[in-house]
């Protein structure tokens, strides 16, 4: 079975191209590269582009991006999404080269999300990725450009999808109850292709957009911190304050982008091995932190 093994790349519609820049540029700590009049391309690593911004109305995820191994991966990934009854189109020779990719196919899962598999990703090893900030840089690799968290409309037929079709495997489960910041009981499905935690999250979630965030990982906490700071003297909402989570053990923060979905900014997630692994549920998204800003401290229980 053709399996994808990373989140290769992703495309976003936003309204304000040039607020997009700003934020990417001076807090995200992106570098742009192939900038137009219609949008622009976005590294963070060795690929030549890892995003790709491009202006719309919509403010929300425009497609994403899995990678296969070779050209045999991707007949073989196309064969499994007809065989499931999902219609695919390849990529215009053009379209791939826009893409930065030697061919790419496209389909929808099954909320009607755009999706793309590709092999062959333009690099750029000749010039280092050099960020605008005094970072680090972030962790990628083959384990890929971090991960998504999107709004489905059924999860166990996204689950069906994202496991049996495109081949990935289950991290774990988070069912949140009532009093979380998303505001009520809510289950949670993550997945990864790779050693990455979750490439890719979901839920039925009451939200309007499909992308609820993106996350970074960066490669010192001094990074996730000093960016922090950096959102909050800007004047960027704080959605949820430092914290770590209670499945990755990430610890990060999320600040809301110019779109209205959220980032997450984070470093020191545990990875996953798939020949010691075992799939787990949580009750909640996080050990402690990843409050809301300026949200009152729990109440302790009264004692007897």
């Amino acid at each position: 079975m053709a399996s994808v093994s990373q989140l290769g790349y992703l495309g976003l519609n936003v309204s304000d191209l040039g607020e997009w820049e700003r934020f990417a540029t001076e807090l995200l700590g992106l570098e742009i590269v192939d900038k137009t009049s219609q949008g622009f391309l976005m590294r963070m690593d060795e690929y030549h582009h890892r995003f790709i911004v491009r202006q719309d109305s919509d403010d929300d995820v425009a497609f994403i991006g899995w990678e296969v191994a070779d050209q045999r991966a991707l007949q073989e990934l196309d064969t499994q999404l007809k065989s499931d009854g999902v219609e695919t189109t390849p990529g215009s020779s053009e379209e791939a080269r826009r893409r930065g990719v030697l061919e790419f196919l496209k389909f929808k899962d099954p909320s009607g999300i755009p999706t793309e598999a590709y092999f062959g990703p333009l690099m750029n090893f000749r010039e280092p990725f050099k960020s605008p900030r005094p970072l680090t840089g972030f962790q990628t690799g083959t384990m890929g450009l971090g991960h998504i968290v999107i709004r489905v409309d059924d999860s166990a037929r996204s689950l069906h999808f994202y496991r049996d079709v495109l081949g990935m495997r289950i991290s774990d489960f988070i069912e949140l109850q009532r009093g979380h910041r998303l505001g009520r009981q809510l289950s949670l499905t993550f997945m990864h292709c790779n050693p990455r935690h979750h490439s890719v999250a979901f839920g039925e979630i009451p939200v309007p957009k499909r992308l609820l965030h993106f996350m970074l990982q960066a490669k010192t906490l001094d990074d996730v911190c000093s960016t922090m700071y950096l959102a909050q003297d800007r004047g960027i909402p704080i959605s949820a304050s430092l914290g770590r989570h209670t499945n990755d053990h990430m610890v990060s923060f999320y600040m809301r982008s110019p779109s209205g979905f959220e980032i997450e900014y984070g470093f020191g997630a545990r990875t996953v091995d798939d020949a010691t692994w075992k799939v787990q549920q949580h009750y909640s998204g996080s050990m402690w932190g990843h409050r809301g800003m300026g949200a009152p401290p729990p109440q302790k229980a009264s004692q007897a």
